[in-house]
């Protein structure tokens, strides 16, 4: 099962574990985020830990029976770790053949001699919302994040300089941009028109990635000042290689990925019919899985042995790349697990309950409820579902452009202040080595900002088209 439909299983389909009214469920919401956050700042406690206790802590100020508690958070850790944990343990097979070979050094060297200075920042957001297009956020990170951490210290900038504008770029395309799941769920729930969705997402995407990316990141260098942490760096290849592979061939290994999940998607917008035999061989072959897996293995070969790596050396580096992200797949997977003590506690639905009552315009309507649904459960995606459901009814009357534009509020504020309940916070800031009020002040104010004027920018659309 993909992640997808797990999320969207969460979101519909599954009863709540507790009968608490708002009132309690929503105390027991903001007592499970603060236990999280006490026990990392204050106590000094593992994330992992910390995030399994919150989870406890929510179900039981809930009044859920702690077993269904503890069931709803290893569903949600199983299912996390099930649609990202496998994803991100290829991603860094491949971030390592990629180091081990040189490959990555041939990158950053010519990162670094074609864009220097103040236009590192704009190749970086460039460069992410390219590659984002297609994937899904995590894996988006697991594919850059090692060559944002590799630039930032060979070229010695900042890490926040370099690092958000490359995020936002990611961010942007996995919250407004088709083919991501999310806005095509929502252009589905409200028949809009896809090619009129896309180009009105990629014309919000572009002034929203520029002042949330390379704009935003002058300021969050200045609050955040951190070096790219070492056990994050994929090192520099030892001197006794044989020779380093091309940086042709080292960019169609990392890209494979992408055009192989672009692929998919593209048939899947063309055919659009399930029991094609081509949709079903792309659906196979653009699987993030799939995707992934054949460019580790390809790059053992155009990698590895392009850089005469024997099959003992091959064997040393796949198994030295996956002890570093033990950690980081824990904490992802807890997170997971909180968030799915959130849905199945009844929270998401005491949203959508709450605001069938608020009289305010359709777009800014869903854009507030997939504000308040994605800060809930810290899904995206639930948050996108779950609001296109509750306003599609508003699209009946709605005209094409009003249609596209009210994916795209939904999407917008899927994206606002990421928090200790999304899974990717703790992506974020495992890989980049933030404390917990590090990240907020970056990561999660930068997502912030792509929702605030994402959802600012489809409003004054409105008024024009």
């Amino acid at each position: 099962m993909t992640r997808l439909s797990v999320e969207m299983l969460a979101a519909d389909s599954v009863e709540p574990i507790t009968s608490a009214g708002h009132a309690q469920l929503g105390i027991a919401v903001l007592a499970g985020i603060a236990v999280i956050v006490l026990l990392i700042t204050q106590f000094k406690l593992h994330a992992f830990l910390a995030l399994t206790i919150g989870s406890l802590a929510l179900g039981a100020f809930a009044g859920a029976p702690l077993d269904k508690a503890i069931a709803s958070f290893t569903t949600g850790l199983g299912a996390t770790v099930a649609g990202v944990g496998v994803l991100i343990a290829l991603g860094a097979i491949l971030g390592r053949l990629l180091a081990d070979s040189g490959g990555a050094d041939q990158i950053v060297d010519t990162i670094l001699a074609r864009a220097g200075g103040r236009s590192m920042p704009w190749a970086m957001v460039l460069i992410a919302s390219v590659i984002g297009l297609p994937l899904f956020f995590e894996v988006g990170v697991v594919l850059l994040i090692p060559v944002v951490l590799m630039v930032a210290k060979r070229g010695n900038y900042s890490l926040m300089r370099i690092g958000i504008p490359a995020l936002a770029g990611l961010s942007v395309m996995h919250g407004l941009v088709p083919p991501h799941p999310g806005p095509l769920v929502a252009i589905d729930a409200v028949d809009a028109n896809l090619g009129v969705t896309l180009a009105l997402g990629v014309l919000v995407a572009v002034p929203t990635v520029i002042i949330a990316g390379p704009v935003f990141s002058r300021f969050a260098a200045r609050w955040v000042d951190v070096p790219a942490p070492d056990r994050m760096i994929p090192q520099r290849p030892s001197e006794d290689l044989e020779r380093r592979p091309g940086f042709g061939i080292t960019l169609v290994t990392i890209l494979l990925p992408v055009v192989m999940m672009l692929a998919k998607a593209l048939v899947d917008i063309v055919v659009d019919d399930p029991e094609d035999t081509v949709q079903r061989v792309f659906d196979v072959v653009g699987s993030p899985l799939i995707a992934l897996l054949t460019a580790v293995v390809v790059g053992m070969f155009t990698l590895g042995r392009a850089a005469g790596f024997t099959k003992d050396r091959l064997s040393s580096t796949v198994e030295k790349s996956l002890a570093p992200i033990a950690g980081i797949l824990l904490i992802v997977g807890a997170g997971g697990g909180f968030k799915q003590t959130l849905i199945d506690s009844g929270v998401g639905r005491m949203i959508l309950e709450i605001s069938e009552d608020w009289s305010i315009p359709a777009l800014l309507l869903a854009w507030l409820i997939a504000v308040a649904i994605r800060l809930a459960t810290g899904s995206a995606t639930v948050a996108t579902i779950s609001a296109a459901g509750l306003v599609a009814p508003l699209a009946a009357d709605m005209s094409t452009t009003h249609t596209a534009l009210l994916v795209l509020a939904i999407g917008a504020g899927s994206l606002f202040f990421s928090h200790v309940n999304d899974a990717g916070f703790w992506l974020v800031k495992e890989y980049f080595g933030l404390s917990v009020g590090q990240n907020i002040k970056t990561w999660s104010v930068m997502e912030t900002i792509i929702s605030v004027v994402a959802g600012g920018l489809v409003l004054l659309l409105s008024l024009v088209l």
